[in-house]
């Protein structure tokens, strides 16, 4: 069976997680992708095809295909491409998301509008389109402070800052316009609340919660996720809220990763990512949950139905770090990959830059350095030693 797999740069999930899982089920695996150079370093002993093409374009992504070996599934795990899979999938008769769920949970204005229409939530949203004055088209007594810019299709955290005033609205505003010229962005009230996410995978049947994760951040005005600590389940009204506004969205095929804050009770949407959650902590679950999660994930795609049991374990505790740079400069020092077992609680790191490497400083989850995998049946012995092993550990940069 051909499986055809939309990329843009390639990541852990698929190179770790989904092309390893694609082997296990005995798949023939083509990845499209516009950066076909960096996916064949990233997996050359893999039996993998690897074919140009512009995957931004459903139009294109279709031709390649029906040019090429015909699908059995077509899949992608990048907020990028989900409407055009959805659409190739859907072209070729498919199992595939909703091309207009794909749509309007990436698009964050059209989310918003949708939510407030349905009577789910309704967030005070505004949208500015790309070369829009923010000083003509951002300013009045509606405005709620602080308020949050962001990309209206980003992704990571990219260009999201908090503004307090309609000051630093504007001027917020002006500095992502001049990174990102062309693209349209939203302003939104902030949510107050603890961040937390759900995981939930679903056949368009049956879905699962398979937990979720409470997020720490960095301080204002950025939003960068720092440590996040797995929860196995939330409080059943919290749960219930969330999946009620991805209800209203259409979403409820394969993964999806949804972050939202609660406040007082009240569960509200951030952004909703229509996918497996990434930076490893989807391959972290696998491993606590202890189920074929990325084959699973797969399966939906080729058309087959999710068990009603998945048989995951119940007594996992996790948390992952994300050791980040401070500042702009040249990594000279930083610890290798290692994998090791301390009073029971296994840890996995990984280095994310290289010494000798030279970065700006992003403000985003492009700043991180490593990243600490714990995980074990006790919370408070993974918090522990996590924490020692990073202590023991330093990351030096010289501007």
């Amino acid at each position: 069976m051909r499986l055809y797999l939309l990329a843009r740069n390639p990541t852990d999930s698929v190179t770790e997680g989904f092309l390893p899982a694609a082997a296990r089920l005995g798949l023939d695996v083509t990845v499209l992708t516009d950066q076909p150079d960096a996916h064949r370093r990233a997996c050359p002993d893999r039996d993998v095809e690897v074919l140009p093409c512009d995957v931004r374009d459903f139009r294109a992504v279709i031709t390649r295909m029906a040019a090429h070996h015909a699908p059995d599934a077509v899949f992608t795990n990048s907020d990028h491409l989900q409407t055009q899979a959805a659409l190739a999938a859907d072209y070729f008769g498919l199992p595939a998301k909703s091309w207009q769920a794909a749509l309007r949970t990436k698009d964050k204005a059209h989310m918003r509008r949708h939510l407030a229409a349905t009577g789910a939530d309704t967030v005070w949203s505004r949208e500015l389109p790309a070369g829009r004055d923010p000083a003509a088209a951002l300013t009045g007594p509606d405005v709620p402070y602080p308020c949050v810019v962001k990309p209206r299709e980003g992704v990571a955290s990219e260009d999201v800052v908090l503004a307090g005033d309609a000051g630093e609205l504007v001027r917020r505003c002006r500095e992502i316009q001049a990174r990102r010229p062309g693209e349209a962005l939203v302003v939104e009230e902030y949510l107050d609340g603890e961040l937390f996410t759900l995981e939930t995978l679903g056949d368009g049947r049956v879905r699962h919660v398979l937990g979720g994760f409470r997020t720490e951040l960095s301080a204002p005005p950025y939003f960068i996720e720092q440590r996040m600590t797995f929860v196995p389940a939330h409080p059943e009204p919290v749960t219930a809220q969330v999946l009620a506004q991805l209800d209203a969205l259409g979403v409820g095929f394969g993964a999806c990763h949804t972050e939202f804050v609660v406040h007082e009770g009240r569960a509200r949407v951030i952004e909703v990512n229509y996918r497996a959650i990434g930076d490893q902590c989807d391959l972290l679950l696998a491993e606590l949950l202890d189920i074929p999660l990325f084959e699973h994930i797969l399966r939906t795609h080729l058309g087959e139905p999710l068990p009603g049991d998945l048989g995951a374990r119940t007594d996992g505790a996790a948390r992952i770090e994300y050791p980040c740079a401070g500042r702009a400069g040249t990594l000279t020092a930083a610890p290798a990959a290692a994998e090791l077992t301390v009073g029971g609680v296994k840890l996995t790191y990984r280095p994310l830059r290289d010494t000798g490497e030279r970065h700006a400083l992003h403000h985003t989850n492009r700043d991180y350095l490593g990243v600490l995998r714990a995980t074990g049946t006790d919370q408070g012995a993974v918090d522990r030693v996590a924490a020692g092993f990073l202590a023991a550990r330093s990351w030096e940069i010289v501007p």
